[in-house]
């Protein structure tokens, strides 16, 4: 078997918006270098200066270099029928093929990661960058951060890891579609091999142990496998790999918890590939309080991290027509109720008799608005899951194994956690309340 050891130099960090400077190709048995081959490339683009710094390839050295289109076939024999090998190799991978694929040529090697061979046959080190590892190694690291030293000094830790492979982890590596060929580097596969195969949601960590991403899956084994079962070029999935060092999950009783899981997690972390689901909050909500004269009084504000609304609306004017239909049934103040600052009650009535008005209207409005609990199956035999939506709004959810608990919401209530309410879990849970009504205990 023959290995193609590759290294780029790159204007930056993903295929489909930058070029390659440099790429350096060692063909190797895994025993030696068979054959060497470099070349400067021009990427028809300007070196970042940051980067020129980094790795002393100027714009005057690529300018009368070849295009990559120029040396395509040179580099696509190379490759061919090689497997195709790397520290972090799916970053020099992605680059490659999309080069090579814009000039015409495929590529579809298997491929290995040193960054992930290291990680599993010398467990334990401190870190895992080409650096430390030549370092661990005393592999002499020459022109670091160029394509050639990092080549040769690539296939020297490969050929040390060769050595030292008494679990065949290479060849098991190889095997089909393996998934260590496809993971991040960073990730380590037993966090793959734990996850179930039943609904939760799952949560993506960066090296600094922030939750990066949040998603949810009817089957989380399978979902978080297919995040990786691609290597597109573009820059959001390669920063998207790049960052992944590890996962955690929570088990769900059934996709639609997931659903709602994911989407107060989403919104309780903001992680930064989350882009879905940002439009669905809220923005603002029906809330009660009462003035330093003892008058009850309405307010329609923006939504408040720690205050539950009696109702959510998703703008201003959405409110307002809801309150002044209240104002217009039960004789409100629209001074007291916010709406306007002048007051036209010829003559207030008393506290008394103002707050029973609006408890009447507070009444009516939670008339409207449903209060139910969902329930389904639960996580254990001797347990049910439960959703509770109370006076219109999401309240919260968990399991419950005593079926008295539903005789009464305040006691129900006790026992599930209280989440954020938003648009789209609502419309979640009342498209399966109408779809099964026979789950649902109304209050």
């Amino acid at each position: 078997m023959l290995y193609a050891i590759v290294d780029i130099e790159t204007t930056g960090g993903y295929a489909t918006g930058n070029g390659i400077t440099e790429i350096a190709i060692v063909i190797h048995d895994g025993k030696q270098v068979l054959q060497f081959y470099e070349t400067l490339i021009n990427p028809k683009a300007h070196i970042p200066r940051f980067i020129q710094s980094l790795t002393g390839i100027t714009d005057e050295m690529v300018a009368t270099a070849p295009v990559f289109e120029e040396v395509a076939e040179r580099i696509a024999g190379l490759l061919q029928g090689k497997v195709f090998v790397a520290h972090n190799v799916n970053f020099d991978y992605s680059f490659v093929k999309h080069q090579l694929n814009e000039s015409g040529y495929k590529l579809g090697a298997r491929k290995l990661c040193t960054v992930r061979l290291a990680r599993k046959i010398i467990p334990g080190l401190n870190g895992y960058s080409l650096h430390k590892l030549c370092k661990h190694l005393n592999v002499d690291l020459v022109n670091h951060h160029r394509a050639g030293g990092d080549a040769l000094a690539t296939s020297e830790i490969f050929k040390i890891l060769v050595e030292r492979d008494q679990q065949r982890v290479i060849e098991q590596m190889l095997k089909g579609r393996n998934m260590e060929q496809y993971l991040p580097p960073h990730l380590p596969s037993e966090h793959i091999d734990k996850l179930p195969n039943t609904p939760g949601v799952y949560y993506f960590y960066n090296a600094a142990g922030k939750i990066v991403y949040v998603g949810k899956a009817v089957n989380i084994s399978k979902r978080v496998r297919s995040h990786f079962s691609n290597n597109k070029a573009t820059k959001q999935k390669q920063d998207f790999l790049k960052d992944i060092h590890r996962i955690s999950y929570k088990e769900c009783a059934t996709d639609l918890m997931a659903h709602i899981l994911e989407s107060t997690e989403i919104r309780r972390l903001w992680p930064i590939y989350n882009r879905s689901q940002r439009g669905y909050l809220p923005k603002f909500g029906l809330f009660v309080y009462e003035d330093q004269k003892g008058y009850k009084r309405f307010a329609i504000e923006k939504n408040k991290q720690y205050y539950r609304p009696i109702h959510t609306f998703n703008s201003i004017a959405e409110g307002q027509n809801k309150l002044r239909q209240l104002i217009k049934e039960f004789g409100l103040c629209v001074h007291l109720c916010n709406i306007s600052r002048d007051c036209d009650c010829a003559t207030h009535d008393t506290v008394p008799v103002y707050n029973a008005k609006m408890d009447n209207a507070i009444e009516r409005l939670q008339q409207t608005l449903p209060s139910f609990a969902y329930i389904d199956k639960g996580l254990k035999e001797n347990e049910q899951s439960c959703i509770l939506i109370k006076e219109g709004n999401f309240y919260g959810m968990g399991y419950i194994k005593n079926h008295d608990l539903l005789q009464r919401i305040d006691a129900l209530e006790k026992e599930l956690e209280p989440l954020q309410d938003n648009d789209y879990i609502r419309n979640l849970i009342y498209k399966h309340a109408t779809e099964y009504p026979e789950r649902c205990v109304q209050f």
